[in-house]
């Protein structure tokens, strides 16, 4: 009988083999219920024809954050070997090899610096770096948190540390 190794110290177990990070999805509920409200908002307003325009493309737009976090789910996740990321483009899997560095870093947002994890990357045969930057609402907590799974999994390079 085989029996799975669980990561039980957090909310949230998952297998020590693979984690996942994703916006959460009561975010994305609570998104497309601000919208369906929205639009309740403008069917209601009868004397403002602007109003009502404007009402609706914020509506439009609630809904369109709240696709694309939906379908963007997992927006980061490991594994033994590989860290794999969902794009719009689709899902971009890179080896321990592939990847130039990875840091937190703080930027300032809003008059306060908030944690934003930083990954470079490199395929192999091509000369350039990407560089990808994951905030709390991608990753569903903090990118600190994100970061040190990471390390633990060995996929931060020495010169990143």
């Amino acid at each position: 009988m085989w029996i799975k190794p669980v990561d039980n110290l957090s909310d949230d177990p998952q297998g020590v083999d693979e984690q996942r990070w994703a916006t959460p999805m009561p975010a994305v509920f609570a998104l497309a219920f601000g919208g369906f409200a929205l639009v309740i908002a403008a069917i209601l307003t009868d004397t403002d024809p602007a109003g009502r325009f404007l009402v609706t493309v914020a509506a439009l737009g609630l809904w369109i954050i709240a696709g694309l976090a939906a379908y963007q789910r997992p927006r980061l996740w490991m594994n033994d070997s590989t860290v794999s990321m969902k794009r719009l483009t689709g899902v971009q899997t890179y080896r321990r090899e592939e990847i130039v560095r990875i840091k937190t870093v703080k930027y300032p947002r809003l008059g306060r610096r908030v944690p934003m994890l930083e990954m470079d990357v490199r395929r192999a045969g091509e000369d350039d770096d990407r560089l990808v930057i994951f905030g709390r609402w991608d990753l569903g907590t903090n990118p600190q948190d994100v970061y040190d799974a990471l390390e633990r999994g060995g996929f931060v390079p020495e010169a990143s540390q």
